[in-house]
């Protein structure tokens, strides 16, 4: 049978809809067959959801499971890290959004994190990070924070950041700072706009811009996209998942900077197929389908059993929208 993903020689969608989990086969007839589907909110009455909205706090934020190690950051930052953990899988597994009142208290939470400058702090001690603050803006637009001008105030800060190249970077990393020495610190660390951009940074701020309907089209965008194209399969120019392996590690929902997730991203700032950098990221996804149609990537995180189907999912949108 022809796949029915253009550019992929195996179709994958019968194997996503026989999966057992109600929210793929929901995703797959909605994205990827176009098919009329019921709301959304059919999905969150699923037994996942509410054993997750059930641990909630009352402040909006989830505990952090593991160990605090108050040198590090404090039990409430380690609340922002766990906070945007797990409002990613309500927004990207379940399609929670802000009409959901517990969705509300984690979007009141993690914008009380959010400096007068823009940025979210925290997670980084007093440290900027812009990793985290880009892909909790992310999924707070998705979440249908679009038209909030704290995401407004966010994308200001994150342009204001930018290096000379037109790219982003760790600032304590710019300086040739340790994080364990970076969080002792009272001062915040301004980066070093001359040194060169970040793989692991510059694709996660782009997803912002990318889940942004005014910002993907814009040329600051556009040319960090091409930045990070420049930069498929290479090691980065910093310490932080330096290793060019890291580009085929991936997770869903999105975290760190890979092949899918930097496809995703670019596949809405008005890249095609016909670039050569995107060319090569599809071929190599192309490649990586097994028989069965799944594929064979370095899978991180994986408690989550359904993963694969979920990256699965995640590189058939992709496809999709290059081929469309």
């Amino acid at each position: 049978m022809e796949s029915r993903i253009f550019g992929l020689e195996t179709d994958p969608i019968e194997l996503l809809l026989s999966c057992d989990t109600p929210s793929i086969e929901y995703f797959t007839r909605r994205d990827l067959l176009k098919e009329q589907v019921l709301g959304v909110e059919e999905l969150w009455e699923l037994k996942p959801v509410s054993k997750i909205l059930k641990r909630q706090q009352e402040d909006g934020s989830w505990k952090y499971p593991g160990k605090i190690r108050e040198e590090i950051r404090s039990s409430h930052d380690y609340n922002q890290l766990e906070t945007f953990r797990i409002l990613g899988e309500l927004v990207e597994k379940y399609g929670l959004n802000r009409k959901h009142r517990q969705i509300q208290k984690a979007a009141n939470f993690l914008f009380s994190c959010q400096t007068p400058e823009g940025d979210f702090r925290g997670i980084y001690g007093n440290q900027y990070a812009p990793t985290y603050s880009p892909a909790i803006m992310e999924l707070l637009i998705k979440a249908g924070y679009v038209n909030n001008p704290q995401i407004e105030k966010g994308f200001s800060w994150l342009l204001s950041q930018r290096q000379d190249d037109g790219g982003w970077a760790i600032p304590l990393r710019t300086r040739k700072i340790t994080y364990k020495e970076a969080l002792t610190l009272p001062e915040t660390i301004e980066t070093d706009p001359s040194k060169p951009f970040s793989n692991l940074t510059t694709g996660m701020v782009i997803r912002a811009f990318a889940a942004h309907p005014k910002y993907r089209k814009s040329i600051e965008a556009k040319i960090a996209g091409e930045l990070l194209t420049s930069r498929f399969f290479k090691a980065d120019k910093y310490p932080d998942r330096k290793d060019k392996k890291y580009w085929e590690s991936v997770s869903y929902p999105f975290w760190f900077t890979n092949i899918v997730s930097a496809l995703d991203s670019l596949s809405f700032l008005g890249f095609t197929q016909d670039n050569h950098q995107i060319k090569e990221g599809l071929n190599f996804l192309r490649d990586k389908q097994d028989k069965e149609g799944l594929f064979d990537l370095k899978l991180l995180m994986i408690k989550d059993k359904d993963l694969k189907y979920w990256i699965c999912l995640a590189i058939c949108r992709v496809f999709q929208r290059f081929y469309q």
